[in-house]
């Protein structure tokens, strides 16, 4: 397994490291003392376009093929990324048109990070000769063992830009979806307003204007960015996977956040990574929810530096940030306990961000594993010391093992991008609040859960779960159907299938095309501001643990064949059903009217157990996250105590422990912020593990 750090030898050079005689000094203490660390991975060079080609056409990659002979002498690997994140300032300054327009067409200026517009002739051209330069420098160098494209796509706010090349490359785009402005104007509706076009040059962009344009418009505008994101990374991994076969390629993307489709994203390259979010969100829930998230993004044909079918940390985090209003520091045992939080969702790498604090830049206090003093606090290099070593322990168990999971909750970036648009029923609605609800209850007892868009097959799950497709295809809609037919069992919710793909209302009724799935329909639907609750009864075989609410949004619901579980409790549609569930085929459609509070989903999630028979992977307190990775013949349990104080964990059949070496049973007291990793099978496992 790889374990290693992002490291920028460009930082510690004369003057800010080493001497006048011999500047470079300090890569040679680095490489050692992240040796002695357990560091066998780096990456470098994702933002060093500017050092790499100083100036126009003139090249240096001498100083990178420095660093990687020095890695080298240590028995370190190397990612190398593509420097394509930070442009030189004298590209900006001779082609000033890659410079990007906001939404009110004022210039971004260069002289930072991704001051970048996409659509850029010169930029591709440009980014085109970086990265054959590099390939032809150092792409032979026996270190290196994978490729980052860019860095950080989206980021910054530069999703979008309003360029003339921009408008030229949309107008295309639109010409190619629709071929005839008359399909145009029909599937977008632009007749309303009297927003009809005559020719493709007439379309707009989405910019700044007195009220909202289009929805459907500006759908396709989101579309369109993040096709033109995706092209940009494959043009990169068009020419990597050309010239250089042999090494995988990746790109690092963060959860539910930048708008672009992440799922198409992932196809472009040969393995995920992530950027870790663990020093700004403190809930283990929303943590592991975005790591399920980048886990599911891409099943199918992955290719990682060491074979195995896992995704990436490529920038977990190792200390706090610096953008929040108050930086707190990751407090000890935490870089810990979130690694293998990854590693228990099927990470096969981990990167750390960063080595070191660097003295120069906008970055000079943002957490690292070293502060600037070689000599100074070394807090935090001794955690990372101690999960290195834990990790060449666990590493041969772990190898080709992989997280299988039975429950599954949908996700389009369509729809969040529907949903994110102005005039909505109710403000103060957000999607993931309401996937996060799902998954706190389906974390909380330790369900395993993948995410999937809705045209996936969904035939290996036992539940699936669809919080708010508000805008949903019939192709995917027909899908969910098959889905069900065929025996599933599907949790659909309210704010689902008011749109189609091209943003259009049916004039059959809601949800759509999924009426006769649920059986029933929604005649009305109340938004109802924060603090302004309606509430449940329940009748029939859903147990509750208390009193419910019915919060911010309302389906007055008309049943044509369902079964009614919950009724609304009072204002005029008092009594009408907020909770069904209709047979549809060998399956079950349930369909959730409204929002409630967390302890309604966690009444739900053990309904669901029950009624779909979901056995525990193991009998834990409910406070203690369990996740298991497996293969053939092999369960390996991750137990994680979040508490800041110990839980008592009871076993039944003795479990061993891979990072102590201990067999026990009966009675095991999990320390604060504790982690056991478990094989149920200790008599083949111990052996095995000793070697």
């Amino acid at each position: 397994m790889y374990f290693g750090v992002d490291y920028y030898p460009e930082h510690w050079v004369f003057p800010y490291s080493g001497t006048r005689e011999n500047p470079e000094e300090l890569w040679e203490q680095d490489a050692e003392l992240m040796a002695k660390t357990g560091v066998n991975v780096v990456r470098i060079a994702e933002f060093s376009w500017g050092i790499c080609e100083p100036e126009d056409g003139k090249y240096d990659f001498s100083w990178l093929r420095r660093v990687m002979d020095i890695l080298g002498r240590h028995n370190i690997k190397v990612i190398l990324g593509t420097p394509t994140a930070a442009p030189p300032i004298w590209l900006a300054r001779k082609h000033p048109e890659i410079l990007p327009l906001d939404e009110r067409g004022i210039v971004k200026h260069e002289g930072t990070r991704r001051a970048i517009c996409l659509s850029s002739d010169a930029f591709w051209e440009y980014s085109k000769r970086i990265v054959n330069a590099m390939i032809d420098a150092l792409g032979d160098h026996p270190q290196l063992i994978a490729w980052q494209i860019d860095n950080s796509i989206g980021g910054n706010d530069t999703e979008f830009s309003y360029n003339e090349a921009t408008k030229n490359e949309w107008h295309q785009w639109l010409q190619a979806k629709y071929k005839t402005v008359d399909r145009l104007n029909a599937m977008l509706g632009l007749r309303f307003w009297a927003q009809t076009v005559t020719s493709w040059d007439q379309i707009p962009m989405p910019m700044y204007s007195p009220v909202m344009h289009n929805p459907a418009l500006a759908l396709d505008w989101s579309r369109f960015s993040s096709d033109t994101m995706v092209q940009y990374i494959r043009m990169q991994a068009d020419i990597l996977r050309k010239r250089c076969p042999a090494h995988p390629l990746t790109v690092t993307m963060r959860a539910f956040n930048r708008k672009y489709d992440h799922f198409d994203m992932a196809e472009t390259v040969d393995f995920v990574s992530i950027e870790s979010n663990v020093a700004i969100k403190a809930k283990a829930a929303e943590l592991a929810c975005d790591l399920d998230m980048m886990r599911s993004l891409k099943k199918t044909d992955i290719k990682t530096p060491d074979g195995d079918a896992g995704f990436w940390a490529m920038e977990q985090k190792a200390g706090q940030v610096n953008w929040e209003d108050v930086n707190a520091l990751v407090r000890p045992g935490l870089i810990r306990l979130f690694t293998y939080q990854l590693l228990s969702r099927g990470a096969s790498g981990v990167v750390y961000f960063r080595w070191r604090q660097p003295r120069i830049g906008c970055e000079q206090f943002y957490g690292a594993i070293l502060a600037h003093h070689l000599e100074g606090n070394r807090r935090t290099l001794t955690e990372i010391a101690q999960i290195g070593e834990e990790i060449k322990l666990l590493a041969p168990a772990l190898k080709d093992t992989k997280v299988v999971s039975n429950v599954c909750i949908l996700y389009s970036h369509e729809n969040e991008w529907a949903l994110s648009q102005p005039m909505q029923p109710n403000n103060f609605f957000s999607l993931r609040e309401h996937i996060q609800l799902f998954y706190n209850s389906l974390h909380s007892r330790n369900f395993q859960v993948d995410f999937a868009r809705p045209g996936e097959d969904l035939s290996q799950y036992k539940i699936v779960i669809a919080p708010s497709l508000r805008l949903l295809s019939d192709a995917d809609a027909d899908n969910l159907k098959l889905y069900v037919q065929n025996g599933g069992t599907l949790v659909g919710t309210f704010n689902s299938s008011l749109v189609n793909q091209n943003h259009i209302a049916p004039d059959t009724g809601f949800p759509g095309s999924l009426t006769d799935l649920f059986g029933l329909e929604v005649l009305e639907f109340d938004a109802l501001p924060p603090g302004q609750d309606n509430h449940l009864t329940f009748k029939g075989a859903f147990t509750t643990s208390q009193m419910h609410p019915a919060r911010l949004w309302c389906d007055i619901i008309e049943p044509k064949g369902c079964q009614i579980l919950a009724n609304y409790a009072k204002d005029f549609y008092a009594g009408k059903p907020a909770m069904t569930v209709n047979n549809f085929g060998l399956g079950r459609a349930i369909y959730l009217g409204t929002m409630s509070h967390q302890h309604f989903y966690h009444d739900l999630v053990t309904w669901l157990r029950q009624t779909c028979s979901l056995q525990p992977m193991l009998k834990v307190p409910e406070n203690i996250e369990v996740s298991l990775r497996q293969k053939e013949g092999t369960r390996i349990f991750f137990l994680i105590n979040h508490q800041n104080s110990p839980i008592r964990i009871q076993f039944y059949k003795p479990m061993h422990d891979f990072l102590t070496g201990v067999t026990f049973s009966g009675n095991y007291d999990l320390p604060p912020l504790g982690v056991l990793v478990l094989d149920e099978h200790p008599e083949v496992k111990t052996a095995g593990v000793a070697a």
